[in-house]
């Protein structure tokens, strides 16, 4: 059983090494393949491929693409690690402030600013191409963290009921979002419709009273900004208190016109870098891109803020935002938006929901009299949940997360990016690997952020990407190494200027083809160019590469090689000596054609210490009896031994017993003399 265990660790230690090889010689051959002709091609062909810079690594006829293979190829192949070129990226985190540990009704009052939710905040990571940077994210959910809420509702008539409610909001909700935060402000703004036709009917009278009957309707409008951000709950029941219920003539509405201009005037909203929450009112669904045709509008939605007098006063200019377009914008200023809707329309607001992220849904009673619990609602729902998002990353570089959650929760791909079920004062972990697949056009810094969305805080990460060596800096531009100054000399090879080539820069492009050239890549009465075993490029054979990348051409026509020597038990020169140039050279005590004859004579040797017993030589650690009396592997068997005990002297317990046969059966002299011969 033991002996059965053993085989198969014997086994398994076999298959590992095939496999360890089989990947190594993968990598070298991506390094191969790419045919690099300068040291920052190399390195940017893979994470394992490096350059050597010796002067001297070459042999005759290989090319300058040599000198990059994966780093133990180099090795063997006799470059010190010293003269390889390899340079690996890393991670320097240069912002790295603690989160905020804060307790609601605490003495100290931090201002907004001063609160830490996520952590590091500033990193540069230096990439090298196919190697992954890796770092951790950490998160936590402060208490008593500031909320600002804007409560943007439909003014048309549909919705007078749910005005008179609306008007005590102020005071009720400062009192109830009292129990979450103790920074909380409130704003207000109200919208229609875009004011040209066929949305609104431009007759005079209705402009000035868009309701019927004895209705007093102000006049239609697109968006106001009725009360900026504020902390003064009465006030906001004030304002609210004046406004007057307007009318359009089709039923949806222009609400995203009104969010647009939510999200991109902070400075007349009066937004703060704190949670932002936008609460979206309403009883009718949405006009978006493309609907302003029906009044002659054609110009896209600009995304700008077009607010005077707290008016919105371009939108009989400008389409409706598209739904990407809002996306874009809510996102980019950080703003949650609640979206307090009647039963209606929930399905149709859902839906969009699932198109804006950080969004939700509530269902808004007939006349908004439970509009404050659906916005505490939807505020939990929201807040206990985190999402990461980063900003447009640059061409060729690519990012993946990994989170690690509450109670053991992880997951990877796009469900690595969020959290779920966070509590205020939870900390949960997210592992982020940024990767590039390929060095930009100028090799230069780029920089991307990540943050939660409907969070204004935010990691920004300096990516340095690396794509040269550090010897490409010491490199001698015009240097006479590289044929009268035509390239310069850098990491060991010539860089050749534009329009020259050769492994020294010593031909023009111009020449490649030249019938002359070719000439001297010929062997002495042969019609082959390079032996057919590479291309005759400056007058100078430069040997082509093998799909396994441990067979190399070599040679001043290509006709070397280091895999067509002579084999024994399967083996290039048996496993016992190095093939060059189609020639075994054996490793000491080795000799022969294939090296498969070893000068070690213990095989050979005898139990009197004799070579095969004085009765031989010894061949290639076997010996080649010369006595025919005697056989065996050292020469100490004999057919017949009778007289040779004597003939040796033999004398029991002094000497080493020798072997003899008799009749077919081994015995030794001592046995032999007591069966009486």
């Amino acid at each position: 059983m033991a002996e059965t265990n053993f085989k198969l660790l014997i086994w398994a230690g076999v298959l590992s090494c095939l496999i360890w090889n089989g990947f190594a010689q993968q990598a070298g051959s991506d390094c191969i393949k790419a045919n690099a002709k300068s040291c920052g091609e190399c390195i940017q062909a893979g994470p394992n491929c490096g350059w050597c810079k010796k002067t001297d690594f070459l042999q005759e006829g290989e090319p300058t693409s040599a000198r990059c293979d994966d780093l133990a190829a180099l090795k063997s192949k006799g470059c010190p690690m010293e003269d390889i070129e390899n340079p690996r990226g890393s991670k320097q985190v240069l912002e790295d402030r603690e989160v905020t540990n804060r307790k609601k009704g605490a003495a100290e009052k931090l201002k907004p600013e001063a609160i830490t939710q996520i952590q590091p905040q500033k990193l540069v990571l230096k990439l090298r191409v196919g190697e992954p940077q890796t770092f951790s994210l950490k998160f936590k959910r402060a208490e008593d963290y500031p909320i600002d809420l804007y409560y943007l509702m439909d003014l048309s008539y549909s919705m007078k009921d749910d005005l008179e409610n609306v008007k005590s909001l102020g005071t009720a909700l400062m009192v109830e979002m009292g129990k979450i935060t103790s920074d909380f402000r409130i704003g207000f703004g109200s919208f229609v419709e875009k004011t040209v036709m066929p949305y609104i009917s431009t007759t005079p009278a209705k402009l000035r009273n868009p309701c019927t009957g004895d209705q007093n309707c102000t006049s239609p409008f697109s968006y106001k900004n009725v009360l900026s951000l504020t902390s003064e709950g009465n006030k906001f029941n004030e304002l609210v208190g004046k406004q007057h219920i307007s009318g359009n003539l089709d039923s949806p509405e222009g609400g995203f016109d009104a969010i647009m201009q939510v999200a991109v005037c902070g400075e007349q909203i009066g937004w703060r870098n704190v949670t932002r929450l936008l609460v979206f009112s309403t009883d009718a669904g949405f006009h978006f891109a493309g609907d302003g045709k029906l009044g002659g509008i054609v110009l896209p939605n600009d995304g700008k803020c077009h607010l005077e007098d707290n008016m919105y006063t371009m939108s009989h200019y400008y389409d409706y935002p598209s739904i990407a377009h809002l996306v874009q914008k809510l996102s980019e200023n950080n703003i949650q938006t609640i979206f307090a809707v009647t039963e209606e329309f929930q399905a149709v607001y859902k839906e969009l929901k699932n198109l804006i992220p950080k969004s939700a849904v509530g269902t808004l009673s007939s006349n908004s009299s439970n509009v404050i619990q659906l916005i505490v609602d939807a505020y939990n729902s929201l807040s206990s949940e985190v999402i990461l998002e980063n900003t447009k990353l640059p061409k060729g570089v690519t990012i993946s997360y990994k989170s690690f959650c509450k109670n053991g929760v992880n997951d990877t791909q796009e469900d690595g990016r969020k959290c779920s079920n966070i509590s205020i004062g939870d900390e949960v972990r997210f592992e982020i690997n940024v990767t590039a697949n390929e060095c930009p056009k100028k090799g230069q810094n780029e920089t991307i952020k990540i943050k939660p969305l409907g969070f204004t805080e935010e990691v920004e990460i300096n990516l340095q990407f690396i794509c040269e060596c550090q010897c490409q800096s010491e490199g001698e531009p015009n240097s006479p190494a590289c044929h009268e100054g035509n390239g310069t000399f850098e990491c060991g090879a010539c860089r050749c200027n534009e329009g020259r080539i050769g492994r020294l820069c010593e031909c023009s492009t111009d020449e490649v083809n030249s019938e002359d050239m070719d000439a001297y890549c010929r062997r002495e009465n042969s019609t082959e160019i390079c032996s057919n075993n590479g291309e005759c490029i400056c007058g100078q054979c430069v040997c082509k590469k093998r799909e396994n990348t441990n067979e190399v051409y070599s040679g001043k026509y290509c006709e070397c090689d280091n895999f067509n020597c002579d084999r024994s038990n399967g083996l290039i020169c048996g496993g016992n000596g190095i093939c060059k140039c189609r020639v075994c050279e054996c490793f000491p005590n080795f000799t022969g054609s294939a090296c498969d004859c070893s000068l070690d004579t213990l095989p050979c040797m005898a139990s009197n210490g004799q070579i095969c017993n004085g009765r031989g030589t010894c061949e290639c650690g076997t010996c080649n009896c010369t006595d025919p009396k005697f056989q065996g592997p050292t020469c100490e068997m004999c057919q017949t031994c009778l007289g040779v005990c004597a003939e040796h002297k033999y004398v029991p317990g002094k000497q080493s017993p020798r072997f003899c046969v008799f009749e077919f059966v081994v015995f030794t002299c001592e046995e032999f003399l007591k069966l009486g011969f």
